[in-house]
């Protein structure tokens, strides 16, 4: 860079024009534009963004008058034109050969293959606004996945939901950087855009990888290959972290080697992809579609990148279709996934609450059972149950005895069907032949003497050949204040303890009037 620019431009042996190959070895890389009068004259030259030193402009006239400008990088703008920055040149004038254009310390090789002039920025014409207006619509319809994940995330709190939010932002943001809508909406420096698009690369790859480690079902991918992906995803960050921070430290090669260093990177995904569809992963067809354009890119731009002889692309347009591609198709799988999570906690909920059941209901009555009682009972006074009747059944030994255990299970039954639970009355059966009911309302007694009063002729009718009629005795106690479930049960017991002490087939009420049995109730019990 101590040689003057005009001095290396005027020595012919010093350049190289013929081959089409363009070399960053050296400090400085100039590049010559033959200026024709009977064509519009260029105001501008443009280029792709990448870390460089300086440019230096200069407009060389045929009678050798020559018109300078220099641009330090911290100065260059960022042009419409996606991923290029714009520098004004002198003043070219229908005298002006030649423009030559003298990059100090070009850190890619695109900087000199995509180089032109122009006459004006790239906004100029329908075109570049019908271009604007379709990016715009693309960076729109991402923010939609962003919004449809905020509700997924609230119903299913699935790490996967967090990984592709990332993913799709850090692609949003890619599309604003690396196009002409950061000009239009912020106009930030050249070089600062450079370095946010190597930044938000790694971000988007380190992203996409941590998607695909939480997406995939598990079982559905090789342990190994899992592992691997949260090491991809922090080197692809470190990568691009260093590549931004120090760009010139390996300069003429550093962009081939950062290019070739996602190589394993790729790999270890598209491994991770086969072995994921090879095991039926659902979600790994999802992702393979989606991903495809961009892997098609990732080829390309390592391919490009790595090869001496290839003229470099970033195959932008591709990267866009891909961008659509691959948020569509994952928002696709996403959807998909939370159907089938769900349908699966659905089944696993309805199989829990069926065994709960289950667990609380008696299987030979249908009744709830005493597990039941106890762990409603908070709820059920709550809600008004405050009376408590246990019945037992006289004699019932005596039944099995000459009968037989079937007789006697048939009994069991007609007695749950005489105990009628309505919304009012809760019935429970807590083993062998005692029962028990809660109940509310101002008719607690009542209801409950009315069941009891039904159990010799539902019995009757329901089981034939007993020698006599199956009676019942029952004690019942209204709740105290806070009282719990075993208080409340106890001095329920004794009453009915004193019920069979007077003679069985009777009530015995605590702190309650009897109600009035005969006409009504003797009617009532006969019905039932």
């Amino acid at each position: 860079m101590s040689e003057d620019v005009l001095a290396v431009a005027a020595e012919a042996g010093r350049w190289s024009c013929g081959d089409g190959k363009f070399s960053i070895d050296a400090e400085r890389a100039l590049l010559r534009f033959e200026i024709h009068a009977d064509e519009p004259l260029p105001r501008f030259f443009l280029s792709r963004r990448s870390a460089l030193a300086a440019i230096h402009l200069l407009a060389i006239d045929r009678d050798g008058t020559v018109r300078r400008r220099s641009i330090p990088a911290d100065s260059l703008r960022s042009s419409v034109a996606g991923g290029y920055f714009i520098a004004p040149l002198p003043d070219v004038t229908g005298a002006t050969r030649q423009v030559i254009v003298a990059v100090d310390l070009p850190s890619h090789r695109m900087t000199l293959e995509k180089g032109y002039l122009a006459r004006a920025d790239a906004t100029g014409g329908l075109a570049g606004m019908r271009s604007l207006l379709v990016l715009a619509g693309l960076a729109g319809m991402l923010i939609m996945p962003l919004i449809f994940n905020a509700a997924f995330y609230r119903a299913l709190r699935e790490p996967f939901v967090l990984w592709h939010s990332a993913l799709t932002l850090s692609l949003l943001i890619t599309i604003v950087v690396s196009s002409g809508l950061s000009v239009m909406l912020f106009d930030p420096p050249a070089m600062t855009l450079s370095w946010m698009a190597t930044l938000i690369f790694g971000m988007t790859i380190g992203s996409g990888a941590m998607f695909t480690y939480c997406f995939i079902e598990p079982g559905s991918m090789h342990p190994f290959l899992r592992r691997l992906l949260p090491y991809c995803a922090v080197w692809s960050l470190l990568l691009s972290v260093f590549h931004a921070a120090f760009p010139f430290i390996a300069r003429t090669i550093q962009s081939s080697a950062y290019t070739a260093a996602f190589a394993p990177v790729l790999a270890v995904f598209l491994l991770s992809m086969i072995d994921a569809l090879r095991r039926g992963s659902r979600a790994a067809k999802f992702q393979a579609v989606g991903y495809t354009p961009m892997v098609v890119v990732g080829l390309i731009r390592l391919v490009t990148g790595v090869i001496p002889w290839a003229h470099s692309s970033d195959a932008m347009l591709l990267f866009y279709i891909g961008c659509i591609c691959e948020v569509l198709f994952t928002t696709l799988g996403m959807a998909d996934r939370f159907v089938t999570m769900k349908r699966e906690r659905d089944g696993a909920r309805t199989e829990a609450e069926l065994l709960e059941r289950i667990s609380e209901t008696d299987p030979l009555t249908g009744l709830l059972n005493r597990r039941a009682i106890e762990q409603q009972f908070d709820q059920l006074r709550i809600e008004g149950f405050t009376a408590l009747a246990i019945i037992d059944l006289d004699h019932f030994k005596a039944i099995n005895d000459l009968n037989g255990h079937a007789v006697g299970d048939e009994v069991l039954k007609a007695v749950a069907r005489a105990l009628q639970p309505t919304l009012s009355v809760r019935a429970y059966r807590l083993g062998g032949e005692e029962f028990v009911l809660l109940l509310r309302g101002d008719d607690a007694e009542i209801q409950a003497e009315l069941r009891r009063r039904a159990i010799p002729a539902i019995v009757a009718n329901a089981v034939t050949g007993l020698e006599r009629a199956v009676t019942a005795s029952m004690g019942m106690a209204v709740l105290h204040g806070e009282e719990g479930f075993a208080s409340l049960y106890d001095r329920a017991d004794k009453l009915l303890y004193e019920a069979k002490s007077a003679g069985r087939n009777r009530t015995r009420y605590a702190l309650m009037s009897p109600p009035p049995l005969d006409g009504v109730l003797s009617g009532r019990a006969m019905v039932a």
